[in-house]
């Protein structure tokens, strides 16, 4: 990692089912009640935008894909302010009362946050956070949604002023930056909690430089409305091809589902499930829950 890459990111911008199957000759009780396991998770997931429009969407795409019981809460704000470390310290505001209510109800499968922090206390938030859904969740699974650099205009001057040739060198440090100081920090204090990483912000990376080199098979602009552009504004919010694209990451990584057999339709000719897979592949296997 490279002098002065740790101030820089640090500011970077969610019922048993019970069937029977007796015949008229069975005398049913409960012992002769087959029991299934739940077919999805209960999530609660705390972030900004460069998160929410992952977590919100979740919903609909594990629907399709059969996670009947998947349910999640999810509890948003902007910037910074959707850090855990903000959710935490702001502890009277009606956001952070709602994460400890649905932490103290006590069926959280999953938690999912963002990696953004103070840099003179990475993991002060997150620990605060984990340590709270512990309580009334010990077998609580942790997520953390790595999101690209903000301000995609400038991807390749902020690269160079760091000493990186551009966003491909630079992107790759950012995720390893936040994997040592967030990941694993958060790792050695809870050794028996199942913490990962999803790597969210390729979906951002991979499809800008696509849109550059002509290689989408949609009409998309680099900047513009949401529905046919990769970014909205120029923070580098995410115009629908990309919400699609994260949220198969998201439920790849988090479900351990095959894109490959997958057949969501995205509503866009690219290959989205191809990508998908693909960052999946690539994200570090020790990463990966």
């Amino acid at each position: 990692m490279k002098p002065g890459l740790f101030g820089a990111i640090g500011a970077l911008s969610l019922t048993i089912l019970v069937g029977t199957s007796c015949n008229k000759e069975s005398v049913c009780d409960e012992e002769t009640i087959p029991q299934q396991e739940e077919n999805g998770k209960q999530m609660l997931l705390i972030g900004n935008s460069f998160f929410r429009p992952y977590a919100e969407h979740l919903d609909s795409v594990a629907l399709d894909a059969g996670y009947t019981d998947h349910q999640s809460t999810v509890v948003s704000r902007g910037g910074q302010n959707g850090w855990a470390s903000s959710f935490w310290n702001d502890s009277t505001t009606q956001e952070c009362e709602l994460i400890k209510s649905m932490l103290d109800e006590g069926n959280i499968d999953f938690f999912a946050m963002t990696p953004g922090h103070d840099p003179d206390e990475p993991i002060s938030g997150h620990k605060a956070w984990i340590n709270y859904a512990l309580q009334n969740n010990p077998n609580i699974v942790v997520g953390i949604s790595l999101p690209p650099v903000d301000f995609p205009d400038s991807w390749d001057s902020t690269a160079q002023s760091y000493g990186y040739n551009g966003i491909d060198d630079f992107y790759p440090a950012v995720v390893d930056y936040w994997h040592e100081t967030v990941v694993d920090s958060l790792r050695y204090e809870f050794p028996e909690t199942n913490i990962f990483s999803i790597p969210t912000g390729w979906a951002t990376i991979h499809l800008a430089q696509m849109q550059q080199d002509e290689l989408l098979l949609d009409e998309i602009e680099l900047f513009g409305p949401k529905p046919t552009s990769i970014f909205t504004d120029e923070k580098g919010h995410q115009g629908q091809i990309v919400i699609e694209t994260g949220t198969l990451i998201w439920l790849a990584s988090i479900y351990g589902d095959n894109l490959n057999s997958n057949d969501y339709v995205t509503g866009f000719e690219t290959d989205l499930h191809g990508l998908a897979s693909q960052i999946i592949n690539d994200h570090d296997e020790s990463y990966k829950q």
